[in-house]
């Protein structure tokens, strides 16, 4: 069987504003925050209280479903507050770092001496379970299953992706070490997808993984894309599913005891001044990155990309998973008649009146605007025209609006995660919120059918 993995139908989104091969090392930010919203499904149970001292790796709080499941701080240092919402729910915990940071040791080990359980109890331990998604449901994995198999996804195509070829370099003894363990957690095996065209990647010579080739445009890089061309997800069946920069964190993790949430994170877009990349821990303050460094026109901040990240503030934190900040024009500007004029500057899956489709290598310097309003589903064709997994997604979206568990199942939800319906929600003429209904939708799905 071929490891390649071809596909044709998605659409590229070329922005400007692409991070310079250039990693800067960041000093320690004023402040950083926990977000238990970034843990879907996960219902906090605070370890630590206002006022606590912590060293970096030291459990916060616990998943109260599970208390096995701790989140770590990322930081040394003292929780100086815990902001919370309605019903005192908890939206954030602050974390003032300590000059000097200490980070709680849990003692190296070598995961090819170790048994399946004394590797999950390491990992679930230090915090590092986190770090596990599982499928179906796009959740922190369970550690009580065990995966037909594990996927990770080398080769990123969301917009100004950072380049992993670069990030990652210099990272192969802590890469191996993490695929050796997560190799003796599944009753399968471990695939590890980069482009075909990256020769040089630093994941191609490892042992204990399958290697795949992948070509296309985006959603090439999802991981259900790939989850659907290798082994695609029956009901009953769990895949995990791990980032490249994590696969660093939970290596490192075995070979010094320590757990060290610091990513190379691609600061990018329009409005940024010098695009380039930062070394920084996870949950810094968004303005240890981005000061100095905006152009003047009003902005839009987004942790994470354009299509699946989430709006902050430059008081905001740094999404916990997240390897890649984006700054782009903030859309408070109407065209009159626009609908009705010839457009060049402009993405577009149609040819009526637009003509991106003229210069399909162009970058675009594109603002927030919706360019439409929110109204009923329109039947165009035009979500099939981008999503290459074998599913309805007209009919799937409409599935979980009407709350149809059977219809759900039988239309393929078990196979996708919201992201795989931003290229759908971004070409959609109804302005519909695609990823927000498919997350209610899978949410519906684990709270009835676990």
């Amino acid at each position: 069987m071929s490891n390649d993995i071809r596909i044709r139908k998605g659409l590229d989104i070329h922005l400007e504003g692409e991070a310079e091969k250039i990693t800067k090392q960041l000093s320690l930010a004023k402040m950083y925050g926990l977000k238990p919203a970034d843990f879907h499904s996960v219902v906090p149970k605070l370890i630590a209280k206002e006022g606590t001292e912590v060293k970096a790796g030291e459990a916060v709080f616990h998943d109260k479903k599970d208390e096995r499941v701790v989140f770590p701080s990322p930081v040394s240092g003292k929780i100086t507050e815990i902001v919370r919402g309605e019903r005192r729910k908890i939206l954030e915990i602050k974390i003032t770092p300590d000059a000097q940071q200490v980070y709680k040791d849990f003692g190296s080990k070598n995961p090819s001496q170790m048994e399946v359980a004394e590797i999950k109890d390491f990992l679930l331990s230090a915090g590092a379970w986190t770090l596990i998604k599982q499928r179906p449901y796009d959740v922190i994995a369970n550690p009580d299953d065990t995966p037909k198999a594990i996927f990770v996804s080398a080769c990123k195509t969301n917009p100004l992706a950072p380049d992993y070829g670069y990030v990652l370099k210099g990272k192969e003894k802590f890469l191996q070490v993490a695929l050796t363990a997560l190799s003796k957690l599944t009753a399968g095996k471990v695939h590890v997808s980069v482009f075909k065209n990256d020769p040089q990647s630093p994941l191609r010579n490892l042992k204990d993984i399958v290697i795949h080739n992948v070509s296309g445009p985006h959603p090439a890089g999802n991981v259900s894309t790939q989850i659907a061309k290798i082994d695609p997800i029956n009901k009953g069946e769990v895949v995990w599913v791990v980032t490249p920069q994590d696969l660093v964190v939970i290596g490192e993790l075995f070979v010094t005891g320590k757990l060290n949430l610091t990513r190379t994170v691609a600061l990018t877009g329009a409005c940024v001044e010098k695009p380039q990349y930062f070394s920084v821990v996870a949950g810094a303050q968004i303005d240890s990155l981005v000061s100095g460094n905006l152009k003047k026109e009003k902005s839009r901040i987004i942790s994470g990309d354009v299509l699946t990240g989430e709006k902050v503030s430059e008081g905001g934190f740094l999404g916990y998973y997240d390897d890649q900040i984006t700054v782009i024009p903030e859309g408070d500007d109407y065209e009159f008649f626009g609908w009705n004029k010839p457009i060049f500057n402009k993405v577009s899956t149609t040819r009526a009146m637009t003509f991106s489709w003229l210069n399909p290598k162009k970058k675009y310097n594109l603002n927030t605007n919706t360019n439409g309003e929110h109204r009923a589903f329109v039947m165009t064709g035009m979500y099939e025209e981008v999503f290459p997994l074998d599913i309805y997604p007209m009919q799937l979206l409409k599935a979980c609006l009407y709350k149809d568990l059977d219809e759900l199942e039988n239309l393929g939800a078990y196979e996708v995660a919201p992201e795989d319906f931003a290229l759908t929600e971004f070409v959609c003429v109804s302005k519909q919120p695609h990823q927000k209904i498919i997350r209610e939708g899978l949410d519906l799905m684990m709270q009835e059918l676990g």
